[in-house]
């Protein structure tokens, strides 16, 4: 799970910040399902269902990570 920082920085304008944070929306939204789906299965045995839905939540992360990555300008990592 990547790291989140908000460290203000002077060059950029408070729309741009907000901007980044609305695209980053999606794969917090991904990551937090994951980690939901992952803290149901702690206390038991995985069924096939719950493979399923593991797996479901690791390739949308996967898929947004990917998304904001060829979003994102040239020139900033994601």
């Amino acid at each position: 799970m990547s790291i989140i920082a908000l460290v203000p920085d002077p060059d950029r304008e408070p729309a741009t910040e907000w901007a980044a944070i609305v695209a980053e929306t999606p794969l917090i939204e991904a990551e937090v399902e994951l980690l939901d789906v992952r803290i149901a299965l702690m206390d038991r045995v995985p069924s096939e269902l719950d493979r399923r839905r593991l797996r479901r939540a690791e390739a949308r992360v996967l898929a947004e990570r990917a998304a904001l990555a060829n979003r994102a300008p040239s020139g900033e990592a994601a």
